[in-house]
């Protein structure tokens, strides 16, 4: 943590202070750097694409060396880089999946597990009323395609009411069609604005409200006004999309051509002309807008309807992505869901939905809880019922199927809430691992134990609870954070929330309206990234986090001289600062920060 990024270890070593001391007072610091050092900027991998997948007319070592795949799946990877194989002139294919296809088919299968009901997703009704009011209030974290705030905030302007606004949507919340998506929500709220420069414009423009939306309008207009075959009217989107000037001329003066020939007078046709042009550069083509915005309903509809398989799926989805999860912990929330810490009678390797109204965490989402565990867990449990105590789990799992570490982590994320306090189950794990291998024992040989039963009968741990646990309050949502990625049982910054509510602003409250401006937000800290400014000093990239979201906070040296030490992970600060939204990001530029009185 103390190398900035971007900064090589050389560099480091000669102009950030700490680590200059920790390498001459500290001899494992020392081994480890230059050890580092050797390592440093040579090839640490081969990787594979995604979905790259390479053509060959002959056999592939024709072309190419090849190796096998890291995975044991028989694949066989191309030794050259994907720009070696296009300069080859090998043909590579992308093909592309879609993790929210696995989401609709994951959630079809729990309505159909826990409803006895199936739902074919392709004969859902396309004009379902839940679903577009879903779409009108932009509650649309997890549907595809609508989640951005930019595209929040247009579905609460134009209230889609049919499916075709949907589809548009998809195709005008890009670059360059966006500045198009005002004009559009206008038309469709006051019919009486949406104007056509020629009648016969609108058969083709009259579903998207006179606004051209697709590539294929584009090509209806060269058509039906200028007289164009669908062959020319391709070379016409070619020639405006590759912004060839020459070969542009050429298809103006044609198109302008044709439609005076087809009576429209010259003002009119270069009018169109004009019209038509930027469109065609970046116009999406209805088929694929079409495509998107189906996936899009469908989740939306899901989401709608059966609401805790849906966010169960979602969150199966990402489980690898700890933002995205808390994204989706904080959605279910104001959907109603709880989802709750793992549990070693409910949980299964992933997240589990248990009716009627709450998600638990999987086993398998506990850091340092291996797949052999989880395995071992849920077979023992299913064949034989419910864990009733502490004592049953031990004497009913195998210890080889566990270890200190991946017990200790399921103690501290709260599997054994039910059955016993974690406190007192930390204070007594190493008695615990004791006993399950001397229980193990007694199984294999049929001995009195040590602690007087006889093989076959039940054996019973007791736990020491003649002193106090050393352990705050605190820790347990401290230790959820680190080994499940999230606060769930609670969060650190909850004892604050009326504090915070008066006097700071809420990071998801603020907006780019307040760019420039001054405000206070409090938090806790995530991460902290460390710089060297070109002046040499060093700098700070914080993520703070409070109840509503995260933001990156700057803290330049100035601040960070002025004062240095509440700057730790894990601490809860209260920042001022100015609003900038530099990379289309909204940022802090930190000028103070202080610590909350306590409470």
């Amino acid at each position: 943590k103390m190398i900035p990024t971007f900064f090589s270890l050389e560099k480091s070593l000669k102009s950030v202070p700490e680590l200059i001391a920790m390498s001459r007072t500290d001899d494992k610091t020392k081994r480890l750097l230059d050890l580092a050092k050797r390592l440093e900027g040579i090839v640490r991998h081969s990787s594979t694409h995604a979905c790259g997948v390479v053509i060959t007319k002959n056999s592939l070592d024709a072309y190419t060396p090849r190796q096998k795949g890291s995975k044991d799946d028989g694949s066989i990877l191309t030794q050259y880089e994907m720009h070696a194989i296009e300069d080859l002139g090998l043909l590579k294919m992308d093909f592309l999946g879609l993790k929210n296809l696995t989401v609709i088919e994951n959630t079809l299968k729990l309505i159909e597990t826990f409803h006895n009901k199936k739902v074919d997703i392709e004969k859902i009704p396309l004009e379902d009323k839940k679903t577009f009011n879903l779409f009108q209030k932009a509650n649309t974290v997890g549907v595809f395609q609508f989640e951005s705030s930019g595209m929040k905030r247009y579905l609460q302007q134009l209230r889609p009411t049919k499916f075709e606004d949907v589809i548009a949507m998809v195709a005008l919340f890009r670059p360059g069609p966006m500045e198009h998506i005002p004009e559009y929500i206008e038309a469709k709220h006051e019919p009486s604005k949406i104007k056509y420069i020629h009648p016969k414009m609108e058969p083709i423009l009259k579903k998207t409200y006179g606004v051209i939306v697709y590539q294929d309008q584009v090509l209806e207009i060269a058509r039906q006004l200028a007289g164009f075959t669908y062959g020319e009217a391709d070379i016409l989107r070619k020639a405006v999309g590759k912004k060839i000037k020459a070969l542009l001329d050429e298809q103006a003066d044609k198109m302008i051509q044709g439609m005076i020939k087809n009576d429209i007078d010259e003002q009119t046709a270069e009018k169109i002309w004009r019209f038509i042009k930027p469109f065609a550069d970046y116009g999406f083509n209805k088929s694929h807008s079409t495509c998107y915005a189906l996936i899009g309903y469908q989740t939306a509809y899901l989401k709608a309807h059966y609401t805790l398989e849906f966010m169960t799926s979602l969150m199966n989805s990402d489980r690898g992505d700890i933002d995205r999860i808390a994204t989706f912990v904080n959605e279910a929330k104001k959907l109603g869901i709880k989802v709750l810490p793992p549990d070693i009678n409910e949980s299964l390797e992933h997240f589990t939905m248990v009716k009627p109204d709450y998600i638990r965490f999987g086993l398998a989402t506990i850091k340092n809880v291996g797949q052999n565990v989880v395995e071992a867990i849920v077979r023992e449990r299913k064949l034989n019922g419910d864990y009733s105590s502490i004592s049953d789990f031990l004497n009913r799992l195998n210890p080889k199927d566990f270890n200190k570490r991946s017990l200790e982590s399921l103690i501290k994320t709260g599997a054994f809430d039910q059955l016993e306090d974690r406190y007192y189950l930390l204070m007594n794990m190493e008695r615990m691992l004791n006993y399950s291998r001397e229980a193990s024992k007694i199984r294999e040989s049929n001995q009195v134990s040590l602690f007087g039963a006889l093989e076959g009968e039940a054996q019973t741990f007791n736990l020491e609870t003649n002193r106090e646990p050393e352990f705050k309050k605190d820790d347990k949502m401290f230790w959820e954070k680190e080994l499940l990625g999230i606060y769930v049982s609670g969060h650190p910054l909850n004892r604050y929330e009326t504090l915070f509510k008066k006097t700071t602003s809420s990071i998801k409250g603020l907006n780019t309206a307040q760019v420039g401006q001054q405000v206070k937000i409090a938090g806790i800290i995530n991460t902290i990234k460390r710089f060297i400014t070109k002046t040499g000093k060093p700098m700070l990239f914080v993520e703070i986090e409070d109840l509503t979201g995260k933001m990156e906070a700057l803290v330049f040296p100035t601040v960070l001289e002025k004062n240095p030490a509440p700057w730790q992970e894990g601490k809860i600060l209260v920042l001022s600062g100015k609003i900038s939204d530099k990379d289309e990001q909204l940022k802090l530029l930190c000028n103070k920060a202080e610590e909350p009185k306590a409470i």
